[in-house]
């Protein structure tokens, strides 16, 4: 997959992710695209390490939003300590 792609599903995985989770998520384009490509990483890695799915399958999508979704709720949660 070439840069444009992953920054581009990346984006993408990151705006769903701001809009599933609820509150106030005020950051930029760079670091939505940042924080769906961080949760597809994850998700691709640990969902297929524990076999939930294969490579190119629609779940695998789902699985980044919800990796997403929990960096979002992580970092809410390491800055609102700081």
């Amino acid at each position: 997959m070439g840069i444009i792609s992953t920054i581009v599903i990346g984006l993408l995985v990151g705006l769903v992710a701001r809009f599933v989770k609820p509150g106030d998520d005020s950051m930029g384009w760079i670091k939505t695209i940042l924080f769906g490509i961080g949760g597809s990483i994850a998700a691709t890695y640990g969902g297929q390490a524990l076999g939930l799915y294969q490579a190119g399958q629609g779940a695998g999508f789902i699985g980044s939003v919800i990796g997403a979704v929990i960096l979002l709720v992580v970092a809410g949660k390491l800055s609102s300590k700081g």
